[in-house]
């Protein structure tokens, strides 16, 4: 049934820990701007919630294969930017993708953060005021903290979405496991088991993720 599969000709195992790595650094960066983000919409500050508001309406909004290929033929192609270049450490497609997943992820996380917000109770913001704090002090002493616990049930489905569409990098040319398997289908004809394999792949990587961080959720939940 596996005759295709040709470790020799296809780097299998390599596609997979591409995805990976599109994953945990879109992730962790998606974390810290989705976290950014959050913060704003519940500011004090009028032209901050603004921004925040009409950032997440626009980008959770927009198709996540156009903002991919914008950051290669928009940003790179046509305003010449690479972003990062030291050490040359990642291929500049894998260092757009990831660009292009933290602006769109960063829109989900943001609002999964923002109901977690909403679950505190204001009282206790209230008597944080009162005492003295200052509003990043409260937000990030007494808020934050309780909707991270609350918040990772919907963070979690944020990531699973998040490995699943690290498929759209293929677009730009990144090697990961999506490009790999319309190139397995390409050369070899063989579209039902290729599939399947892959989405072996990917269920090896998302199932996983779904237990331990349900497991986790559950562990840190705010009991009200």
């Amino acid at each position: 049934m596996f005759d295709f599969l040709d470790l020799d000709r296809y780097d299998l195992f390599g596609a997979f820990l591409t995805t990976i790595e599109l994953t945990v650094y879109s992730a962790l960066g998606s974390l810290v701007w989705g976290t950014a983000l959050a913060a704003m919409r519940v500011s004090p500050v009028p032209i901050m919630r603004a921004f925040a508001t009409v950032y997440v309406h626009v980008f959770r909004n927009t198709p996540l294969t156009l903002l991919i290929v914008f950051c290669s033929l928009g940003l790179n192609q046509t305003l010449g930017m690479e972003l990062w270049t030291d050490g040359e450490s990642e291929p500049l497609g894998f260092r757009l993708a990831v660009l292009g997943f933290i602006v769109y992820t960063a829109t989900f996380v943001a609002e999964a953060l923002r109901s977690g917000i909403n679950t505190v109770p204001v009282g206790q913001a209230e008597a944080a005021r009162a005492i003295g704090l200052t509003f990043s002090q409260v937000l990030g002493l007494i808020v934050l903290p309780q909707a991270f616990r609350t918040a990772v049930a919907p963070l979690t489905n944020v990531l699973i979405a998040l490995i699943k569409n690290t498929t759209v990098a293929a677009a730009i040319g990144v090697a990961e496991a999506a490009l790999l398997m319309r190139t397995m289908i390409e050369n070899e004809a063989e579209l039902v088991p290729i599939a399947v394999l892959f989405a072996v792949g990917f269920m090896v990587l998302t199932l996983p993720t779904g237990l331990v961080l349900g497991w986790v959720a559950k562990r840190v939940a705010v009991k009200r």
